[in-house]
């Protein structure tokens, strides 16, 4: 039976987000992820076994009696989302977020895109909005499936790529929700090569923060 897990819903989320952190690291050892966060080992072993029952960790048998822990892709997901929705909730996250998207910005430049599409409207989107005026970058549209809206911040919103009318030369993550799936679905469309994707995503398993 797991270990009743107590606590407020920040305090949870704090701890998941740091196991997830701490696994996405290489941290294998219970008793290093305890070290990690700064909690007892037998409440790192209540929430490993909860997250494995939700799928985000997947666990294996490696030799000598030990085990292997690795994030799915919702684990990576849930990481996405947690480490953002932990960032809006302080003072820090425009500061962040702005310098994320002025870095994936001059990257885009660099390359020659200028003309860029949002995949996925949030908070993060609204300030690659605002940041994309002084970048001198276009944001051509917004697209999110799970939208009924014709505009967000100024800028035509489209459910599918394929429905965006004017032509653009690159996608940025900006979805908080599903980072990863929208990274995907992004990669299909335009090539992986034209998928930018902010460093505050946490999606460096798929090398592609800016």
């Amino acid at each position: 039976m797991d270990r009743p897990v107590s606590g407020t819903g920040a305090e949870e989320e704090r701890i998941v987000l740091g196991l997830l952190n701490s696994l996405d690291d290489g941290a294998q050892s219970q008793r290093r992820i305890a070290a990690d966060l700064g909690i007892a080992l037998g409440l790192v072993n209540a929430y490993l076994k909860r997250c494995i029952k939700k799928g985000l960790v997947k666990v294996q048998s490696a030799p000598a009696r030990r085990y292997a822990y690795y994030l799915t892709p919702q684990g990576f997901a849930e990481k996405s989302r947690l480490t953002v929705q932990y960032l809006s909730d302080s003072f820090s996250f425009f500061r962040m977020a702005k310098g994320d998207c002025a870095r994936v910005f001059e990257h885009a430049k660099a390359q020659g895109f200028d003309k860029l599409v949002l995949a996925g409207k949030s908070d993060l989107a609204e300030v690659a909005i605002l940041c994309a005026v002084e970048a001198g970058i276009t944001i051509v549209a917004v697209v999110d499936p799970r939208l009924d809206l014709l505009r967000f911040v100024g800028v035509d919103v489209c459910k599918a790529f394929d429905e965006v009318r004017a032509p653009f030369d690159a996608v940025v993550v900006t979805d908080v929700a599903d980072a990863m799936s929208s990274f995907e679905t992004a990669s299909a469309v335009c090539g992986v090569e034209r998928v930018l994707v902010p460093a505050l995503l946490g999606l460096k398993k798929q090398g592609r923060p800016a």
